[in-house]
């Protein structure tokens, strides 16, 4: 399984209008370098809601890349899903639903029942076991202020994460799995005759905007992830516990405003900080007991190694040990080719690595060494690791 590299703290860039306490938590970053631009309260934790979904889909989205499902896939619904609270499409138990019609439920709907489906369908027929892989999973991409109970955000006290932790989530669905980016840009959906709309306004109004995703509890009150491209650069906003859909919308749109302004300024950054993740296997995974985060807001504690690990050298890897077997190793998905042609250079200096730009789904181009050996493949993933770069291991 794969691992996100790198979100990268900087000082503080914007000035927002005065919403006042008009929301809980913000933030707006780079998608393709990981600087954030401005951030507000976004260690603090809260109740994530729909956002949760987003990690629910990042696992059936790895399920699909590693053949676990297909798109075709029928999924059976149980009485449990069935009986989940609104929002949802209406399944009734003993139906069946495509797994693409399952992911636009999600992404277009929010539906609950649908969230359950896919996680007792991917996890033994057991949502709680499927929250404690979503945990597992989060902890192991870097997610450090996250603890999920269920596959939705319905409420539970303990169901907890930070907008950084949903940015840094957001990046590697967008880095990791990005023939499927499309889905998070469906405007509308049409299932068993009935049309449903994006509750992301901002893909109707807000120019470039190509994702991402809605949440709304009482607790959590209303909350977005969006996302859009501009001029070469691809941002990401991420608002918390807005106080209605109108103020996480205008929030949203003057962030990514500001932010377009400050990338297209070039105004200096100063890194503090970034990390590396373990690797980890859904398949031989077995959900332990769940972690208890209640409701503190205490910021977690970050791990600061990136700095000394950069300035490390690695030995070349030599062409004839590169074109020697299946495997290949990616070092990332990027919206523009000047984006990726940095990461061929970046993996060149710190791996001695000769990386290629491939065009991939939904206008992106991948960042891929091909044609390695196992062992070698395993190598250059470690050293990465250890130099800071995103990458994984693909057969």
């Amino acid at each position: 399984m794969k691992r996100l590299v790198g979100i990268i703290f900087a000082t503080f860039l914007l000035a927002l209008p005065a919403f006042g306490a008009q929301y809980k938590a913000a933030m707006v970053a780079d998608m393709d370098s990981g600087k954030i631009l401005y951030q507000e309260n976004a260690t603090v934790q809260n109740y994530p809601a729909s956002l949760t979904k987003i990690m629910t889909l990042y696992l059936t989205f790895d399920a699909l890349e590693h053949g676990r499902l297909h798109l075709d896939d029928y999924l059976i619904v149980s009485q449990s899903a069935a009986s989940a609270s609104p929002v949802k499409l209406g399944l009734k138990a003993g139906s069946k639903i495509k797994v693409e019609d399952a992911i636009k439920a999600l992404t277009v709907l929010s539906a609950n029942d649908v969230a359950r489906v896919l996680a007792e369908n991917l996890k033994g027929g057991l949502e709680g076991n499927f929250a404690g892989l979503m945990t597992r999973v989060a902890s192991e991409i870097g997610l450090t202020g996250t603890n999920f109970e269920n596959s939705s955000g319905l409420p539970d006290d303990d169901h907890m994460s930070t907008a950084r932790d949903i940015a840094l989530l957001s990046m590697a669905v967008y880095k990791h799995f990005p023939q499927y980016w499309k889905y998070f840009s469906i405007n509308t959906w049409t299932y068993n005759g009935k049309t449903y709309t994006n509750g992301n306004r901002l893909l109707r109004t807000y120019p470039g905007c190509d994702g991402m995703k809605t949440g709304y509890t009482n607790k959590s009150r209303y909350s977005l992830v969006a996302t859009a491209k501009r001029d070469g650069h691809h941002l990401i906003a991420v608002v918390l516990g807005a106080e209605s859909k109108d103020i996480r919308a205008n929030v949203a749109t003057q962030m990514l405003n500001r932010g377009f302004e400050a990338v297209g300024s070039g105004v200096p950054t100063t890194t503090v900080q970034t990390y590396t993740a373990p690797t980890y296997s859904v398949q031989s995974y077995s959900a332990p007991k769940q972690q208890n985060t209640s409701n503190t807001t205490t910021a977690p504690t970050f791990k600061a190694a990136y700095a000394a690990a950069t300035n490390q050298s690695a030995p070349s890897v030599s062409s004839s040990s590169n074109k020697t077997g299946n495997a290949g190793v990616q070092f990332g998905a990027f919206s523009s080719r000047s984006a990726a042609q940095s990461q061929v250079d970046n993996v060149k200096s710190k791996l001695g690595v000769t990386a290629e730009i491939e065009a991939a789904p939904n206008g992106m181009f991948r960042v891929r060494a091909n044609n390695l050996s196992e062992s070698v493949a395993q190598d250059i993933r470690n050293r990465a690791q250890n130099n800071g770069i995103d990458c994984y291991i693909f057969h």
